[in-house]
């Protein structure tokens, strides 16, 4: 999220107005959420959501002033073994239905650096919503090269959750009540 604001404001005058956020339509073919915790000590166990759906107002001279809304399918998890998929899917864990999402949608955005930011947001899944921080990084913004110059963006995103804040505690703190989880997006202009 390159900080050009201040070049920007000497380049224009600090009278005038700055472009308006651009509505980013995030690609899901390739976006993901990928999570991690720990297994009894023995092991780091791994999983993925994808399916997102959503969009990025995205404002390359004001990161600040930008936003992002996301959705994603419960029953997108996939972990690589069916048995654990379906045991998340229980009672114990989120008791997930099909239409259940989990979705995250910015409060504020803190730009931390060139490329750097947090963003907080709302984050809602099986029934809570809490607030987190992403520490976020634009990867690039640039012209795609197999969608005719499409104007495009990357952005990859680190926070740290508690299963019990969410009521998805079970067997916890003996699996790590602590989720790493990392996220890369794709998203493109709106046509």
């Amino acid at each position: 999220m390159k900080s050009t604001l201040l070049a920007a404001a000497l380049a224009i005058g600090a009278s005038s107005a700055f472009a308006a956020p651009e509505k980013y339509s995030i690609d899901p073919s390739h976006s993901q959420v990928v999570f991690s915790y720990n297994h009894l000590g023995y092991s780091t166990t791994y999983g993925m959501f994808s399916g997102f759906e959503g969009e990025i107002m995205f404002d390359q001279d004001d990161p600040a002033n930008s936003s992002v809304s996301v959705s994603m399918p419960v029953k997108s998890m996939f972990t690589g073994w069916e048995d654990r998929e379906a045991h998340f899917m229980s009672d114990d864990f989120f008791g997930a239905a099909d239409g259940d999402l989990v979705t995250f949608t910015s409060t504020g955005i803190e730009v931390t650096g060139d490329n750097t930011a947090k963003i907080t947001g709302d984050l809602s899944m099986n029934g809570v919503t809490k607030s987190v921080v992403l520490d976020a990084k634009l990867n690039q913004t640039m012209g795609h090269p197999m969608k005719e110059g499409q104007p495009w963006a990357g952005f990859d995103a680190t926070t740290t959750l508690k299963r019990t804040d969410f009521g998805v505690g079970k067997f916890a703190p003996h699996v790590s009540d602590e989720v790493e989880v990392m996220i890369s997006i794709e998203a493109g202009l709106a046509e």
